[in-house]
């Protein structure tokens, strides 16, 4: 792992306030556009989008999407309404080929974009491709540079909300409110294992200062905590609330660490069971930005061993078959997941005291009091 490992990264702040460049004018400054996402375009080197003839075929669609991005159409261009195409599965090598004839698609966190995909849709008159997400990780940008495609994110949605989230995983974690919840449902009132921390004086590190994490910090400040941050890019805004440390300094001293940073070779597993060694014992640690900067079975290590006070995750980095889905009714195919759930099945064979366990004693209202390990 490289020492800065978000230092070969793209952070949203860094062209915030830059408008995007002429990108006819060279190829090299083409080429170096990969550079200035999430705040730029990729665009054909000889086509606009007026060139294009309105068909949109939406990936990954689930009934939000198809409210509000025909709602959307229906006032600003009523005309277009009719282009749209929705498809609740992913874009992938086995779905895209109901792309074809497609002018442009829409595309959510978990459809795949690979070189394969990429040349299908071309080939298939795909020009454009529009992400509604900030992560472009799942897509080839070298690839949809050499094919000449037009590709845009949504490098700003509403930071706060995101922020705000984070912050309410963290309070949930803190107060353990998700226990508190089930306990009541139950009809059990026992304040046992309830005990929490004042946030006020609290030491946070946020890793990425970028719009989310700026966001996070303004939050923080308001509670009182101490704030921390490690960004390699730095940015002045932040040091008007807290300062700047290196990564293992911000590990060791945070009790609260945020993770506001995209995914790439660089970031991927940058908490992995190294770094989350050097986390101060008993610190919580919320991922709200990808599943894959965090090791999972190193995590899970980490809170069995008490090394970690609090898990909480908005993402997983085997998510993509498993997030926006009911799987409520089915049997969920992954290792990580049924490694706790054949735990608990040996605890009870084996009449072991299950860390686990939600009822006791054959009572069905009674939870037990030891705190269970939540992923």
């Amino acid at each position: 792992m490289p020492s800065d490992p978000l230092r070969h990264t793209t952070v949203a702040q860094n062209t915030s306030s830059q408008s995007a460049p002429d990108l006819h004018q060279s190829s090299k400054l083409r080429k170096d556009l990969r550079k200035h996402l999430p705040n730029t375009y990729l665009i054909p080197k000889q086509s606009t989008m007026t060139d294009l003839k309105p068909n949109l075929a939406v990936f990954s669609a689930k009934s939000y999407d198809k409210q509000y991005l025909t709602s959307t159409l229906q006032t600003h261009h009523p005309s277009l309404v009719s282009s749209l195409t929705f498809h609740s599965f992913a874009l992938s090598s086995e779905t895209v080929s109901l792309a074809h004839g497609a002018t442009a698609i829409c595309v959510f966190v978990n459809d795949i974009l690979d070189a394969p995909v990429l040349r299908t849709l071309h080939a298939h008159g795909t020009r454009a491709i529009l992400l509604r997400c900030a992560g472009y990780n799942n897509i080839d940008l070298a690839v949809a540079e050499e094919l000449g495609l037009f590709v845009a994110n949504v490098p700003s949605y509403s930071p706060e909300a995101v922020a705000e989230f984070a912050v309410a995983l963290i309070q949930t974690l803190n107060r353990k409110t998700h226990r508190a919840y089930n306990r009541v449902r139950e009809g059990n009132f026992n304040l046992e294992g309830f005990l929490g921390h004042t946030l006020r004086g609290q030491t946070v590190g946020v890793v990425g200062v970028g719009r989310i994490g700026m966001a996070l910090a303004r939050i923080f400040n308001g509670f009182g905590c101490k704030m921390i941050a490690y960004d390699p890019f730095g940015g002045e805004e932040f040091k008007q609330y807290g300062e700047f440390v290196d990564l293992e300094t911000l590990l060791s001293s945070s009790d609260i660490v945020s993770l506001h940073c995209p995914l790439t070779d660089a970031t991927r597993h940058i908490l992995g069971e190294e770094n989350l060694g050097r986390m101060k014992r008993g610190a919580l640690l919320v991922n709200t930005s990808r599943g894959g900067l965090i090791d999972t079975k190193a995590a899970i290590a980490a809170l069995k061993k008490g090394q970690l006070g609090g898990l909480a995750l908005d993402v997983y980095e085997e998510e993509k078959d498993l997030f926006y889905n009911d799987h409520s009714g089915e049997i969920i195919h992954d290792d990580t997941l049924m490694r706790v759930t054949l735990a608990n099945l040996q605890d009870f064979v084996e009449k072991r005291t299950c860390r686990n366990s939600l009822v006791r004693e054959g009572h069905l209202l009674v939870s037990r009091e030891t705190e269970p390990v939540r992923l």
